[in-house]
């Protein structure tokens, strides 16, 4: 194994993972904020965090292609980790059990658990909303080739995908502080071997199974 699991740690994301992940966290908000700032007049002062109006018009879809491209890689890395299983569907009956912290009634789980699952590709289809209406609306470059109604639809849409992606972005944040040890395994890479017992069982006996020749993926 790695220095990392002879001290007790497994490694859970690599380091460009980590990097990659961080790109589209920073990316997002970003996107967020000049997002918002387009949104509604109220707050266009936010604007002013971009260098104005027109930069911030002009530099929001540019990061808009940077996050998507970051997620797309990261994503392709991961899909195969979140691939839903016969056992997802035991862990969604015991979500109450999650939420009030009874561990010992929830089934053992592999890398991600289901509602990790339901998150990630809630993010693809947002992902990919966000992307083709935006495309639509980049008056710069695509925009010349749709009609009048298809860019206002485009713009609708992509408000409500933007909307539906910050309340995902919030969910996944908060689990992530809930669960004590996943910021730091986004940060440092490893997890505790008891955090990997008790979170991702299915998942620490596939590591424990890989021997000392074999690093954690």
């Amino acid at each position: 194994m790695t220095d990392h699991n002879r001290k007790g740690m497994i490694q859970r994301y690599t380091t460009s993972q980590r990097i990659n992940h961080w790109i589209i966290a920073m990316s997002f908000v970003l996107l967020a904020l000049s997002g918002l700032a387009l949104f509604h007049p109220s707050m266009f002062w936010l604007t002013n965090l971009f260098g104005g109006g027109p930069w911030t018009r002009i530099l929001h879809p540019f990061i808009g292609v940077v996050m998507f491209v970051c997620f797309f890689l990261f994503a392709a890395r991961m899909v195969r980790h979140n691939m839903f299983s016969k056992g997802d569907a035991a862990w969604l009956r015991h979500f109450k059990d999650v939420l009030n912290a009874k561990d010992e009634r929830i089934p053992e789980v592999g890398r991600y658990n289901a509602g990790q699952k339901i998150l990630f590709f809630a993010l693809v289809i947002f992902m990919i909303g966000l992307l083709a209406t935006g495309v639509v609306m980049w008056r710069e470059y695509f925009s010349a080739f749709f009609p009048i109604w298809a860019i206002r639809l485009a713009s609708v849409l992509h408000a409500v995908c933007a909307l539906l992606m910050i309340c995902a972005i919030i969910v996944h944040i908060y689990a992530g502080i809930w669960v004590k040890g996943s910021v730091k395994a986004m940060t440092r890479g490893t997890v505790t071997r008891a955090w990997a017992w008790k979170h991702h069982r299915a998942w620490f006996r596939e590591e424990m199974e890989k021997g000392p020749s074999r690093p954690a993926e």
